[in-house]
């Protein structure tokens, strides 16, 4: 027994010096390449035409060279359906000259990381209608790919919410698409594809990407609604009238000065940049507000944007998802991007942009505009429900008001078109909505309007 255990010892002991042998013999193999740095963002902004970016230029010069932050931007599209104040060039030719003018902008801040999205610069009021035009999910793998690419700490974005003045549905298309890949890039099931490792990353030919999943940690908007009371206390506030140390000019002049490169958007003249840099600098002093989309990372609503913010990645961190609403017997709701967003931002962790302000739209004087409307049947049987609008004086409705036959459980959508009145009005009125059966009403929604030209799909009715 005890010969045995000694062979035995013997053995394991020629097997650990075998694979002691075999391993010292392996080749050491090449350190792995990390992400490229060269594209490694601080904030990525996501926009959807050439100068949308414009709109926050002070706050990027203030953080590209006092800040020396590293900042890309994407454009949802190259803004080929936008007019041209200085030449001919349309269509697929404006295209090509806007993604010229936006890259000269941006290198006036030092920013040389650019990408387009490739979606059809879209004459909408609704994100739904640029989503379809831009194919929303081509358009949202590029912004994935981006976000993996660039690693951003930060994203900036238009304020997925329709708002007077903030009706673009490009705008909020670009919003609803960097809200997405804010929270899918860091899935390494969202796209596999592009973190997928090549076959072999220094030969020509392979088709996954190497990427890594990225979670950014915040989240900020910016926007042009018209209305700006319900902005205070939602986001932190960037003086533009500072002097910056390093280029020792207010922020707003070189705000006024990346704009200056759009002059196909702005009333250039033969003075070219010059006219339109004194056309918008007193706009340029303005402070740039954001509001806060969303913190993985802590920090107060109104502290400064990297606040919280510490180098290196955070675990993924996933989005709440579409949850269904229950609904009982018969009801109303506004359709359309309205219905859209109401469910969007509880999907991605938005609820406090449904608190900022009700549901408006912009009608100027003899304007038309179309509202979308729901009707709603929960019931087991089929119902016929009434609606009626209530408008103001002077209005004119066109279409809506109806008895509509809605199968059980089933939905109608309705498009309520009216007409404003010519001349003065206040600054805002209310349309109400009623739906209801045998006489009575079961459910109310209402839409403020303002006097401006902005509602959805509102037209001059002359």
């Amino acid at each position: 027994m005890k010969k045995m255990g000694t062979k035995f010892g013997y053995l394991l002991s020629c097997l650990f010096l075998l694979s002691s042998f075999c391993f010292a013999q392996l080749p050491e193999a090449p350190p792995s390449p990390g992400p490229d740095a060269r594209y490694k963002a601080d904030i990525l902004v996501m926009v959807a035409h050439p100068d949308d970016e414009s709109l926050i230029a002070s706050y990027l010069a203030r953080e590209a060279f006092d800040g020396h932050k590293r900042i890309a931007v994407t454009f949802g599209t190259c803004g080929n359906a936008g007019g041209n104040t200085v030449g001919y060039e349309q269509a697929a030719s404006l295209c090509a000259v806007r993604q010229i003018e936006v890259r000269r902008a941006l290198e006036s801040l030092g920013i040389m990381n650019v990408w387009f999205l490739g979606g059809e610069d879209t004459a909408s009021q609704s994100p739904l209608i640029s989503l379809e035009t831009w194919n929303h999910g081509a358009a949202l793998e590029r912004a994935v790919r981006y976000v993996r690419l660039t690693q951003p700490e930060v994203i900036m974005t238009w304020l997925p919410a329709y708002a007077d003045g903030e009706n673009h549905g490009d705008h909020q298309a670009a919003s609803v698409i960097a809200n997405e890949a804010f929270d899918l890039a860091g899935n390494p099931l969202v796209f596999p594809e592009q973190i997928a490792a090549p076959y072999n990353y220094k030969l020509i030919g392979n088709l996954t990407e190497g990427l890594r999943p990225w979670q950014p940690k915040k989240i900020y908007f910016f926007t042009n609604a018209r209305h700006h009371d319900w902005l205070e206390g939602q986001g932190p506030v960037y003086p533009s009238t500072t002097v910056s140390p390093s280029k020792h000019v207010p922020y707003y002049e070189l705000g006024a000065t990346e704009l200056s490169y759009h002059q196909t958007q702005e009333d250039a003249g033969p003075e070219g940049r010059e006219a339109v840099y004194k056309a918008a600098v007193n706009y340029f002093k303005h402070p740039v507000q954001f509001i806060l989309g969303k913190s993985l990372v802590g920090g107060s609503r109104t502290g400064d944007i990297f606040e919280g913010i510490t180098p290196g990645p955070i675990p993924y961190h996933g989005m709440p998802m579409y949850q269904a609403e229950s609904h009982e017997g018969v009801s109303i709701e506004l359709g359309g991007p309205y219905l859209f967003y109401s469910r969007f931002w509880k999907a991605h962790g938005l609820d406090h942009i449904a608190s900022l302000y009700p549901p408006e739209a912009g009608v100027g004087p003899g304007m038309e505009v179309s509202v979308p409307i729901i009707l709603r049947n929960d019931t087991d049987s089929a119902q016929k429900i009434s609606l009626t609008a209530e408008i103001p004086s002077g209005w004119k409705e066109e279409s809506g008001s109806a008895v509509y036959p809605v199968d059980a459980h089933g939905r109608y959508p309705v498009e309520a078109t009216f007409v404003a009145p010519e001349g003065n009005r206040p600054e805002w009125q209310e349309i109400r909505f009623n739906a209801g059966t045998e006489g009575k009403t079961a459910s109310s929604v209402t839409l403020r309007v303002s006097d401006t030209p902005s509602g959805p799909r509102a037209t001059l009715r002359k």
